[in-house]
């Protein structure tokens, strides 16, 4: 099954190589991660961080799938409970596919501007802090949407990601909700 699934991503991956401009895109970042309200206390965002890279496909419309191992963290106070704090450090691997439009500029271009939206896959792989690895979902899945611009051979991403699920297995304890992250990332763009 694995070979067969490399084979398929080679013949899409030449596929798409062959009929537009493929550009590898090295990456590392931040983030800040929040979680919905709930009626047992509030969430705060902490700074995180991700590194990895894309690959992108296209000119003018663009898809770009990337892998990125991403550290994510949040402060959680609950109103109810005497220990009422508690923090929660989330380490996985992001699967982000985007669709693209270069809105100004080309690949040309010095300056260029992008839009960008697609989906996610998270896929946790450590817990640290006060949360059990076992009382959260191992793959959580979101929708985002961002800008980027590019300037000469490097480029700034901004996007926000909405989860579609829970972050934790059992919600009738304490609810967390789902995680809303702002990701901001910089890298070098390698046109081949």
């Amino acid at each position: 099954m694995k070979k067969l699934f490399a084979l398929a991503l080679s013949i899409l991956c030449i596929s798409f190589s062959s009929f537009s401009q493929t550009t590898i895109k090295p990456t590392i970042g931040l983030n800040i991660t929040d979680f919905s309200k709930s009626d047992d206390g509030t969430a705060k965002g902490k700074v995180g961080y991700q590194f990895g890279g894309s690959i992108a496909f296209g000119k003018k419309f663009y898809i770009e799938p990337g892998v990125f191992y991403v550290g994510k963290s949040t402060a959680f106070t609950i109103s109810n409970q005497t220990n009422n704090e508690f923090k929660a450090d989330i380490k996985g691997v992001r699967v982000p596919v985007a669709l693209g439009l270069n809105v100004l500029g080309n690949e040309k271009s010095f300056v260029s501007v992008r839009g960008f939206g697609g989906v996610s896959g998270f896929f946790v792989t450590s817990v640290g802090g006060d949360v059990d690895k076992g009382e959260l979902n191992s793959t959580n899945w979101g929708l985002f949407a961002g800008a980027g611009v590019d300037l000469f051979k490097f480029f700034v991403d901004m996007s926000y990601e909405w989860s579609l699920t829970d972050i934790q297995k059992d919600v009738s304890a304490i609810n967390i909700g789902k995680s809303r992250t702002f990701y901001i990332s910089a890298g070098l763009r390698i046109n081949l």
